[in-house]
């Protein structure tokens, strides 16, 4: 006998639904599954945290997927080379400590790493907007890309999590949005605001990447490219060392804060 399509429908409908009611409330919500939002959610997961991804786009890797202009090829250092070591990623000696590797490699390897940690991904799935509750960020509001894209007019669902984290990318999306929406919303940038990503700058864009990763309002952190461009540092373009060790350290830092708000 075949496979009845009416059982497919059912057991495809009844695992998602199980699976999203059991993250309405949870303890991190990253929004973007690029190179620093994976990292973050595997190191959050791995610390027995409820994680989830929200990513608009049907894939995972975001800029990874494209590497170089197009060409499937990125540079990292020898300071995440521990990290790509772990993650299984195959490392081609370039010069001055440099490697290449294959990013669709990556972006592959650190998203099985990521599910396997624990960690949900809701892919085709945008954030609109945010919850904001007594002075701080308490979730995100979700809603179907296609949506977006049709241009209808569809209610969103809400999430809720303890801590947010901003990993779109160049765009900032999300801290776009709590600039925008957030009464007095004031970040710790020279202006107060989002400042814009510079022109590319690799060796600088790199070394001020991890400063600029951090709690930036209460419950509300940015990480990867995101946080480039809220502090108004240089892009690096196909060197993904940066963007990585972002998501480790936003991991780092949202860890922190839920360690407080428990205390």
């Amino acid at each position: 006998m075949g496979l009845d399509e009416t059982v497919v429908s059912r057991w495809i409908l009844k695992k998602f639904m199980e699976d999203f009611l059991d993250s309405l409330d949870i303890d991190v919500s990253i929004i973007g599954a690029g190179p620093a939002g994976l990292a973050a959610s595997m190191f959050i997961a791995r610390a027995g945290k409820k994680v989830a991804i929200f990513e608009k786009h049907p894939y995972c890797g975001g800029g990874l997927l494209s590497g170089g202009m197009l060409l499937p090829r990125g540079i990292v250092t020898n300071r995440a080379k521990p990290l790509l070591e772990e993650i299984g990623v195959f490392l081609t000696e370039a010069e001055r400590n440099c490697y290449t590797i294959n990013s669709i490699e990556l972006a592959s390897k650190l998203s099985s790493k990521a599910v396997d940690s624990g960690v949900r991904i809701w892919n085709n799935t945008m954030v609109e907007d945010v919850i904001f509750r007594k002075g701080k960020i308490e979730g995100v509001v979700v809603n179907w890309a296609a949506v977006k894209i049709a241009k209808l007019h569809v209610d969103p669902l809400a999430i809720r999590s303890r801590i947010v984290i901003d990993a779109t990318g160049h765009d900032a999306e999300i801290a776009q949005i709590v600039k925008e929406k957030v009464p007095h919303a004031k970040f710790p940038t020279k202006t107060g605001g989002i400042i814009g990503e510079k022109s590319m700058w690799a060796v600088v864009g790199e070394t001020e990447i991890l400063n600029n990763t951090q709690e930036i309002y209460p419950g509300f952190i940015v990480a990867g490219m995101a946080a480039n461009t809220v502090f108004g540092s240089p892009r690096m373009g196909a060197v993904f060392d940066g963007m990585l060790l972002s998501g480790k350290k936003a991991a780092d830092v949202a860890l922190g804060v839920l360690r407080k708000k428990r205390a």
